[in-house]
């Protein structure tokens, strides 16, 4: 039978886009009366000034860097006083230190993969819906025999269509083609709209240009490129991409839906056999 996981609990530091790992634990299963601040403090030294986390594990925020919280991939506050959620069994919390001039909110990432989709959003586990163009086939099967390895089922229907806000859904398709979803404008729009470092530009998008901490272009990709990536705003769950500036960078991006590969990322663009994390340094 394929693994749904383990209620037990992980949790992850790193600085710079989870470019630069700090530490990890694996407090295994916890009370039900712990918080996301508690275990931490559990785990590792932790310096606070009021409600923010200042520092953890000898890790100290400078001016211009701040701690970011993500749980199965959601944001969860900013170092704040959401630290006191409670934890639930199987969460996977990611602490990062980055730069934050480009955006203050991240509200999603795909470096906790296969969460969200195992263990959901604030303990609540939720139906995954697939929403495919119909000229990528071949990388919708991709994607969903990724769900089926961590035995997750998903409901497959045509972009478009749209898969709620009760709903996990995955978007796979060249981004000429899935542009028109809801979240799909607040990837257009920069990080300081969906917290992506990535955006696509030129005729019929095919080109994908990768973006630094500060939010400027630094790097141009064309054909082939791929791009996984997740937004979503406080009022619904995440919204995952699976796309590229054609099919090939679609099937190229499918193929990066592994825990190996996007383990630590924000986000993940590729080309070829090139993983490139985004914001590039």
């Amino acid at each position: 039978m394929p693994n749904r996981g383990t209620s037990a609990v992980s949790v992850t530091i790193t600085r710079n886009f989870g470019m630069r790992p700090v530490a990890r634990a694996r407090p295994g299963r916890v009370a039900g009366s712990e918080t996301l601040l508690s275990l931490l403090r559990q785990s590792f030294p932790v310096g606070m000034t009021g409600n923010v986390v200042e520092s953890i594990d000898g890790v100290s925020a400078t001016p211009g860097t701040r701690w970011f919280l993500f749980v199965n991939g959601s944001a969860s506050g900013i170092g704040s006083a959401k630290a006191r959620t409670v934890v639930h069994p199987g969460d996977k919390i990611w602490w990062d230190l980055h730069n934050d001039t480009a955006t203050q909110s991240i509200p999603a990432v795909v470096g906790s993969f296969p969460e969200p989709f195992i263990h959901g959003v604030g303990g609540k586990r939720f139906p995954v819906t697939l929403e495919c163009a119909s000229n990528v086939t071949t990388a919708c099967n991709t994607v969903a025999n990724a769900l089926e390895r961590v035995g997750i089922p998903a409901a497959r229907q045509l972009i478009g269509t749209g898969s709620g806000t009760s709903t996990l859904g995955i978007v796979v398709g060249a981004w000429n083609e899935v542009q028109g979803e809801i979240a799909a404008l607040l990837i257009e729009h920069g990080p300081s709209s969906g917290g992506v470092y990535a955006r696509f530009a030129g005729r019929h998008y095919g080109t994908l240009e990768l973006l630094d901490a500060r939010g400027d272009v630094v790097r141009r990709l064309g054909a082939g490129a791929g791009l996984v990536a997740a937004t979503g705003n406080i009022k619904s769950v995440p919204t995952w991409f699976v796309t590229g500036t054609d099919p090939a960078g679609v099937s190229a991006a499918a193929a990066a839906l592994t825990p190996g590969r996007l383990s630590d990322h924000l986000a993940l663009a590729v080309q070829g056999t090139q993983d490139l994390s985004v914001p590039l340094p």
